[in-house]
């Protein structure tokens, strides 16, 4: 069985015991969250409507960082440069629960 969960403004398909990335959420390690569902699948049924109660729980591992993006503008002939880097902050989870 897995589900489609919604998680801040993505969704990602989960089972369960995997461990996934989420958007930055401002929960503590070992504490659990209840992500909405979108879409569960059991074999070859296909659940997609009905799923107000369906919930995916997940236990917070931590927080980590994506990988280093470098955004660099640059205008020939002017002298004009710059360059900027970023970090996208993550929150790993682990998922212990699907409910349908």
């Amino acid at each position: 069985m897995y589900a489609i969960v919604r998680a801040g403004a993505k969704q990602q398909k989960v089972a369960l015991g995997d461990v996934i990335e989420i958007d930055k959420v401002l929960t503590g390690v070992g504490e659990t969250l209840t992500l909405p569902v979108v879409l569960a699948v059991d074999g070859e049924n296909i659940t997609s409507t009905g799923l107000e109660k369906a919930t995916v729980t997940v236990e917070v591992l931590g927080a980590i960082k994506g990988p280093k993006i470098i955004i660099q503008k640059y205008k020939n002939k002017t002298g004009y440069k710059k360059r900027q880097g970023h970090r996208q902050k993550y929150t790993q989870v682990k998922v212990t629960k699907i409910s349908v």
